[in-house]
């Protein structure tokens, strides 16, 4: 690809991270390189089935946090900060010797919203990233300059969901 755009995926719905996903896939489909790289999850505990369905499919995974202090109180804004900089450092030197042709950055956008990860520092990433690479960004709260750098915004809203009755995720559908 001569450009890769920027795509942010946010909103308070379900299905930000599948629509990332399914971008993936069907770029995996075509032969791209595609990196799919994660931020406040914890696959080994929470199980994150769509990751181990990009690794079939051929995609690079990588993870860069240890999660988020909402579901773990013993990791620290101090600990998450300095993890968000080892990615950025991480994921900088990546794409200077092996770009990608699509980059997911998912939930890199909660990083910004809860002061993990400095709003001018990912707009430094995006702003150096090389021209053919494809970048998805995703999560709730995309700030107002992030938005305008990216080429396509979805918002992804909560009108309904069983969580409000109590109803817990459920294997197969949000996990």
């Amino acid at each position: 690809m001569d450009k890769g755009y920027i795509h942010i995926y946010t909103g308070t719905g379900k299905g930000k991270t599948t629509a990332a996903v399914g971008l993936a896939a069907r770029a995996l489909g075509q032969g791209f390189r595609v990196v799919y790289a994660h931020f406040m999850k914890r696959p080994d505990v929470y199980g994150y089935t769509e990751i181990d369905s990009l690794k079939k499919l051929g995609a690079t995974v990588m993870g860069f946090t240890s999660g988020h202090p909402f579901c773990d109180r013993s990791l620290t804004t101090d600990l998450l900060r300095q993890q968000m900089k080892e990615a950025l450092v991480t994921l900088t030197d990546y794409l200077k010797t092996s770009p990608p042709d699509l980059l997911i950055m998912d939930e890199i956008l909660i990083t910004v919203r809860d002061g993990f990860l400095d709003e001018e520092a990912l707009i430094g990433f995006i702003d150096q990233k090389p021209a053919g690479t494809e970048l998805v960004l995703t999560g709730r709260g995309a700030t107002a300059k992030l938005i305008d750098r990216a080429d396509y915004v979805s918002e992804i809203n909560k009108i309904k969901h069983p969580y409000d009755q109590g109803i817990t995720s459920r294997r197969g559908i949000e996990f």
